[in-house]
């Protein structure tokens, strides 16, 4: 009777032993807005905006992504001094620009 109880209580708890956690991983982004002044396409943005006087600079590295206010992917050609942007970054990386935004028609 002792085996079974044993043996009953370690098929119970097995599966609790070996099951698998799962990670959610979050990643925090923070966004300029504002006009572009010098657009060097795949190398860098810099930015106006309407909060600090001078212009931030962000490097545009190959894995950055360019999209319309609808969240459609555009030609990165179509971004050109004067073009309000909202601009992307990640955690950490506060000069590497992960996001463009055209934020015109």
């Amino acid at each position: 009777m002792k085996k079974t109880i044993i043996v009953l209580a370690c098929a119970l708890i097995a599966p609790l032993a070996f099951a698998q956690t799962s990670a959610t991983t979050t990643e925090t982004t923070t966004s300029s807005q504002g006009t572009v002044t010098t657009y060097e396409p795949g190398k860098r943005i810099v930015v106006r905006t309407e909060r600090q006087d001078n212009p931030i600079s962000y490097a545009l590295g190959k894995t950055a992504h360019y999209v319309n206010k609808a969240g459609r992917k555009i030609d990165e050609h179509l971004i050109r001094p004067g073009s309000r942007v909202i601009v992307f970054t990640s955690r950490g990386q506060m000069h590497a620009a992960k996001r463009v935004v055209l934020d015109e028609d």
